[in-house]
């Protein structure tokens, strides 16, 4: 009788704890709230609420493109170069065109086809990324190590390391428009309405299509995958596919926010992607993930980030923390799963 009571005291402890670890982010973000807005009375001020739903719009549609890689056992460090370096040709593109030498002309594209060629050099980069990963057995983390930098030595050579600064574009050439990506609505931010937009097509992607069942199966036991049907090799790159488009609007929102474009944008942007899917809930061992998670982890980067500058923290200790945020993070979710073993453990004992 003892035995059952302690029994099943200890089972609600667990069940109790568990759902602790899985609302963790949240629970982090409301504490996080509060406590800035202690420390500085203006941190819930209109115009900082604002700066900050630009900086998680950059943030979240980053960490929506990486929670699709993280889930297939990959990873994709190459974002934020991607960001840099179509901010840096979709600026060119405004300011000077893009000349043909041979020809003796320059063109002018209008803001749609530039935004769409945009685009597609991000889901090139991705598709890269991929064929890499998967037809040449190239580890992920290498893989995407040596385009990040070819993506940002690109961005650099495309200017010479110069800023494009003019890129509200010329009446008479057809190509003005481009700076309402970074513009707002009211108070809301054109980049958090297609955070928005991405986070629903995302979730329904991810948990309601084949599609995204076939991500989170490959993740899970690419073998058995593989065995069952599924084209895991497809299903990868379509995954780094994903972050790359993301990559380049994220890349394309930032330089319409700042009005112009620089070669270093989006530097260790990656790191803060990460941290958002991680900080989540998708499991660095892939198999599991939600991008609704993802999305309150951007919140929470976003608002460690914004936090922290308005208290005056060194950006150097701003790197140290993100640094211990990320590792936490990745430790919590390491216990959450082995917790979850347990419990499956114990209730399969109980049944037998």
């Amino acid at each position: 009788m003892g035995a059952d009571v302690k029994s099943g005291a200890k089972k609600d402890n667990s069940k109790f704890i568990m759902t602790l670890l899985k609302g963790r982010t949240f629970i982090v973000l409301i504490v996080l709230l509060v406590f800035f807005s202690i420390v500085n009375d203006k941190f819930l001020a209109v115009t900082t609420l604002t700066m900050l739903a630009k900086h998680v719009a950059l943030y979240g549609i980053l960490a929506i493109g990486m929670t699709f890689v993280i889930i297939t056992s990959g990873i994709d460090l190459s974002v934020g170069s991607v960001v840099g370096l179509v901010g840096m040709l979709v600026g060119g593109m405004i300011q000077e065109g893009v000349t043909i030498n041979s020809l003796g002309v320059t063109l002018y594209f209008s803001v749609p086809v530039i935004v769409v060629i945009g685009l597609l050099v991000g889901c090139f980069v991705g598709w890269v990324n991929g064929l890499i990963i998967t037809k040449l057995n190239v580890a992920p983390f290498i893989t995407t190590l040596g385009t990040m930098y070819i993506c940002r030595g690109l961005a650099n050579l495309r200017s010479g390391g110069a800023t494009f600064s003019s890129i509200q574009g010329y009446e008479g050439l057809g190509n003005t428009g481009f700076k309402v990506m970074g513009s707002s609505v009211g108070i809301i931010p054109v980049g958090a309405i297609f955070l928005l937009v991405l986070a629903v097509i995302g979730a329904v992607l991810l948990r309601k299509t084949a599609f995204g069942w076939h991500v989170l199966a490959v993740g899970g036991n690419e073998k058995s995958s593989r065995l069952s049907g599924i084209k895991t090799d497809r299903i990868k790159i379509y995954a780094y596919v994903i972050s790359g488009f993301c990559a380049a609007l994220v890349g394309m929102i930032n330089t319409a926010q700042l009005a112009a474009a620089h070669p270093a944008s989006g530097d260790s942007w990656e790191m803060n992607a990460i941290a958002a899917a991680v900080l989540g809930g998708t499991s660095m061992s892939g198999g599991s993930g939600s991008i609704i998670g993802t999305i309150v982890g951007a919140f929470v980067i976003g608002v460690i980030n914004d936090g922290m500058t308005m208290c005056g923290v060194s950006e150097f200790w701003q790197k140290v923390i993100r640094g211990v945020v990320i590792i936490l993070a990745v430790v919590v979710d390491q216990m959450q799963r082995n917790m979850q073993e347990k419990m499956a453990l114990q209730s399969r004992n109980e049944n037998k």
